[in-house]
């Protein structure tokens, strides 16, 4: 058997690429869609993929089906209740695919969609235990998938919780304790709340250190499931849409369009957004006014799609030479319309500098006084709600919050903008830097004329033992 994961790092995804060695036939599950890397493992063994099974309809990128698809003729499959608007092979609990000696095994899984499957993959046809479970979203290393996505139109949080009880605590925990587990998403996805970093587990790892494999009965479960789940993008109902869709393929090979200064200050003036993808502290020293800064050394793709709206035109301002790596990663969770880049930002300013403008940074210290000042600003923690727990530091308790600060988790900031008062300062904070940046720039393009981020965040606020104190 030739098996092999693919971990996307920036958005904690993995796929995974499986065959039989003596026939060469092989099968891609859930993949992203620059689908290269696929192609050219494929090509490098001597494979043919004719198969392309994706677990759900995932939420949090566009899976590249379609790409795979167009380029080697492979069926497409998901789980019998899916429906797409392209040809589809719907896959029955039990259904078996036989790659020769090499077997998957369908296991419908529904819970954190209604169509999601499990696929068991055994070395040999009649091996009565499997080698492993590729899992999707429904089961993670250390969690499950959470129930409460927009990713199922019509579907209410509680029918998925209960159905993904069963699929847990009925199914993958009625699989040998060896059967080794391999999950769609790794710590830091928003699918859910507690993932490990580990890429994979087995059974029985994950029945005796799983808090949501323990047994218990399904109110229970739910109870404990739903709790503390981090606010989902914005994006993630669009991609989830976008994916039952014959959407446009992604082209790897179109290269971005450079644009003169003039040329992108024009587009920018007509109503596209600039983001701003170098480091914090280079963007606060000087950007272009209006520009949203999404490091690109960080969850971008992600966080790009929890502050723009989906169909938005976009100019990219990268670090240099990572304009295509850019648009790629817009790509991966739909993000299609960047209308090019510009050249060598720092030469391309000397040319704009009646459109730059700096952002203010503060030290905890500076922060401090502020509070203590005739005139304090509004704090705001974009944090999610998990991250705002309290806990106990050196033996003392502590709130894990700043005293009087509003909170607004960042995939919610957008939507939820009107809350953050205009009238007084305001200064942002997350854990430590990365979507407070993100989020001040997104004041600062909203109106908000005072605006500035904390730097290290609540980590370096906590660090300093600054007063704290409950939300």
């Amino acid at each position: 058997m030739f098996f092999a994961q693919y971990y996307l790092d920036c958005l904690s995804q993995a796929s995974y690429l499986i065959a039989d060695e003596t026939t060469k036939r092989a099968v891609v599950v859930d993949p992203r869609r620059d689908v290269t890397e696929y192609l050219a493992d494929a090509q490098a063994h001597g494979l043919t993929i004719e198969g392309v099974v994706n677990t759900h309809f995932h939420a949090d990128f566009i899976a590249g089906h379609l790409e795979l698809a167009a380029r080697t003729g492979a069926w497409i499959g998901y789980g019998r209740r899916a429906e797409a608007d392209y040809p589809i092979r719907k896959l029955a609990d039990g259904d078996r695919i036989s790659l020769g000696d090499v077997t998957l095994e369908i296991m419908e899984t529904p819970g954190h969609t209604p169509e999601s499957i499990s696929i068991l993959v055994y070395e040999h046809a009649d091996d009565p235990v499997a080698y492993g479970v590729l899992t999707g979203d429904a089961l993670f290393i250390g969690d499950v998938g959470r129930p409460d996505l927009l990713a199922s139109l019509g579907v209410t949080a509680d029918e998925l919780g209960r159905m993904l009880y069963d699929s847990v605590q009925h199914k993958l925990m009625t699989l040998p304790d060896p059967v080794r587990v391999f999950p769609a998403h790794g710590a830091g996805s928003a699918c859910g709340k507690n993932l490990s970093t580990e890429r994979s587990s087995t059974i029985g790892e994950q029945r005796a250190t799983n808090y949501a494999c323990a047994p218990m009965d399904v109110d229970q479960f739910l109870a404990i499931v739903t709790a503390g789940q981090p606010a989902a993008p914005a994006y993630f109902g669009y991609d989830a849409v976008l994916n039952r869709r014959d959407h446009a393929l992604f082209d790897v090979t179109a290269a971005p369009t450079p644009l003169s200064p003039a040329e992108f200050a024009a587009r920018q003036a007509a109503g596209a957004v600039v983001v701003d993808a170098r480091d914090p502290q280079e963007y606060a020293a000087g950007h272009l006014r209006g520009a949203l800064n999404v490091p690109a050394d960080g969850r971008f793709a992600e966080t790009a799609g929890s502050v723009l709206a989906p169909g938005t035109q976009i100019l990219v301002v990268a670090p240099q030479d990572r304009e295509e790596e850019i648009v790629t990663r817009l790509a991966r969770i739909g993000f299609d319309t960047v209308a090019g880049y510009l050249r060598e930002p720092e030469q391309a300013f000397l040319h704009m500098i009646d459109q730059l403008t700096r952002a203010s940074r503060l030290t905890v210290a500076q922060l401090a006084a502020a509070l203590d000042g005739e005139r304090p600003p509004v704090v705001l923690d974009v944090r999610n709600a998990g991250e705002r727990a309290a806990g106990v530091i050196d033996g003392e308790r502590e709130s894990g919050v700043i005293a009087g600060a509003l909170h607004i988790p960042l995939a919610e900031l957008s939507r939820r903008i009107a809350e953050v008062p205009t009238d007084r300062p305001v200064v942002v904070h997350c854990a430590g830097g990365y979507r407070s940046s993100v989020a001040a720039s997104l004041l600062r393009a909203n109106g908000h004329p005072d605006v500035s981020d904390l730097l290290g965040g609540y980590q370096a606020w906590r660090a300093l033992r600054q007063p704290v104190g409950t939300a």
